[in-house]
């Protein structure tokens, strides 16, 4: 019995990974939007995926609503990424997560 090892094609592997960048932050404005509901936070930034401003306390709502949505949007992502991709999940959840990062890093720092 040989391991057998497939390689998807970069087309496929880019259109993938597009495809879970859209739906983590389709889901992550859904799960903030919940969020900002039942924790009852009206002033919101539209980029709040990327707030590094906000004050880290635990008794700043709008702290724990965006804190809240990030675990709960990697928590329904990884189990929806199995959906588009069916394998290697962890590999497409990291680089959704470097992109994330990488996007967030580059939105701060020119401003």
């Amino acid at each position: 019995m040989a391991l057998q090892v497939r390689v998807a094609p970069s087309k496929v592997v880019l259109q993938n990974l597009l495809i879970c960048v859209i739906l983590f932050y389709t889901v992550y404005y859904l799960v903030l939007s919940v969020g900002c509901m039942a924790l009852q936070v009206y002033e919101l930034s539209v980029l709040a995926p990327f707030d590094f401003k906000t004050c880290p306390s635990w008794l700043n709502t709008s702290y724990q609503v965006l804190l809240i949505s990030t675990e709960v949007t990697y928590f329904i992502c990884g189990l929806l990424f199995v959906l588009i991709v069916e394998e290697w999940v962890w590999d497409y959840a990291i680089s959704v997560t470097i992109l994330h990062v990488a996007i967030t890093s580059t939105e701060w720092s020119s401003q």
